[in-house]
């Protein structure tokens, strides 16, 4: 078995005093040497962090002592590296940022669907399904046939779901994303403004390939997942795709062997878009995160990685 477990998990729930859960929980995670990031807010807790086994399920068992998280549900998976460098527990207005006020998922969120079942509902004539995350991540993998809103953040989400004409022409709506909290949000969105048959997938894609068969999956690509492992495939297994620290978008082994990628200067997504300056700085920082490579020691360039994408979201 690999070294680390990694967790993710998000719960929406009343947190009228979140500012004040933040010293503890830090003080908890740095005690049992856990990196990743936590999200707080009025609404609830979203976030995806990693270490040793025993010290995840300490931090697990820190949260649940509040009564408030006491049936948080959170998904594993397993790595021989750490998938983050750091630790930040930060607060938030929104632990997902869409922007639009008065939603309470615990209230008004869609019919949940299980993974075992999700099948069954693509192959639903009258079911039009909805990928709710952002562009970049669906041109990674998604369920054939799911509609792309090509979003370039979660807020924008709504003022697609009002112009898609698509949503008006079948009685039944289906959303899914990589965690579930956006496909929460999304579909308490779609009801308040008047949806009435609204699913997701519960769990979202995580869950969907960790106990799908892959001989039975849907599902195609890789999953872009919020910290330094990229994309996971089926099973969870890390995937083949890499960051890109010029730009953070995904590339692929294909992106790496074009002409215009450069280690940690550019690549066929941002090619061209930085000034010789910023190339020049973007050279010195390579090289001196080899360097510090090269004598096995952590170089602060690392610090600039997966987690820190649009929408700061883990799940």
């Amino acid at each position: 078995m690999a070294d680390f477990l990694t967790a993710a998990l998000y719960k929406f729930v009343e947190l009228s005093d979140f500012a004040n859960l933040r010293a503890p929980l830090l003080a908890c995670c740095e005690a049992n040497q856990v990196v990743g990031t936590i999200l707080l807010a009025s609404e609830g807790i979203n976030g995806t962090i990693a270490g040793a086994p025993e010290s995840i399920y300490a931090v697990l068992a820190f949260l649940r002592s509040d009564p408030r998280f006491a049936d948080l549900v959170h998904k594993e998976s397993y790595s021989e590296k750490l998938p983050f460098y750091r630790l930040k527990v930060r607060l938030k207005r929104e632990i997902v940022t869409m922007g639009v006020p008065d939603i309470n998922p615990n209230q008004m969120a869609g019919q949940y669907v299980k993974p075992e079942e999700w099948n069954k509902l693509l192959d639903d004539p009258d079911v039009v399904v909805v990928d709710v995350r952002n562009d970049y991540e669906v041109s990674i993998g998604t369920f054939k046939g799911a509609i792309n809103p090509q979003t370039k953040s979660f807020s924008e989400l709504p003022e697609w779901v009002e112009q898609e004409t698509a949503l008006q022409h079948k009685p039944k709506v289906a959303m899914f994303c990589t965690g579930g909290i956006r496909c929460e949000k999304s579909t308490a969105f779609l009801r308040k403004i008047g949806f009435d048959e609204v699913y997701h997938l519960e769990g979202g894609i995580l869950k969907y390939l960790e106990i799908v068969p892959e001989a039975e999956s849907r599902w195609e690509g890789e999953c872009f997942v919020f910290d330094e492992r990229v994309t996971v495939g089926q099973g969870l297994k890390p995937g083949d795709y890499e960051l890109c620290r010029a730009c953070r978008h995904p590339i692929s082994p294909e992106d790496r062997t074009s002409e215009l990628f450069v280690m940690g200067v550019s690549c066929p997504h941002c090619y061209g878009t930085k000034t010789e300056a910023q190339k020049q700085s973007l050279s010195e920082r390579q090289r001196q995160i080899e360097l510090a490579k090269s004598r096995h020691q952590k170089h602060i360039g690392a610090r600039y990685h997966a987690q820190e994408k649009p929408d700061d979201s883990t799940n």
